[in-house]
């Protein structure tokens, strides 16, 4: 599998991430890792910013505390709070309310989508497809 295409991606760029990529990255996976990890790689080295909704904080911490491993959501979670946090807000939830409508997203999807506009990110990093509809915001799938 091809690495993501960040041509174009901007320095300093603001990238909300979901929460597949950082599950590929932070986990090793041999074939999805590979494709997020230069984008990985460009916020490591301060090029470009990374922004997590609330949602992704609890999907990704949802693997390790099932599997009882407290220290290693620990170390997940200040991962993740080390960038920008993303609260969900009554108003991010309305904007996730209407693109779930009009562009016929699953809720979390939605979520994403209203989280990355409402910070005003330059992109949205994303495994999913069902994002190919989303026209209002460059998706790097």
């Amino acid at each position: 599998m091809e690495p993501l295409d960040l041509s174009g991606l901007k320095e300093g760029a603001l990238v909300l991430v979901d929460t597949a990529p950082i599950v590929y990255c932070l986990e090793a996976h041999p074939r999805f890792g590979p494709r997020f990890q230069p984008l990985f790689d460009r916020q490591s080295a301060g090029a470009i910013l990374f922004a997590v909704a609330t949602l992704t904080v609890a999907e990704v911490l949802a693997g390790p505390l099932a599997a009882g491993e407290e220290a290693l959501a620990k170390r997940y979670r200040a991962v993740m709070e080390s960038w920008q946090v993303v609260p969900l807000s009554a108003d991010i939830a309305e904007s996730a309310a209407r693109f779930r409508v009009s562009l016929k997203l699953k809720l979390p999807d939605a979520v994403q989508v209203a989280s990355a506009i409402a910070i005003g990110a330059d992109a949205l990093a994303t495994h999913d497809r069902d994002f190919s509809r989303v026209k209002a915001l460059r998706v790097l799938s």
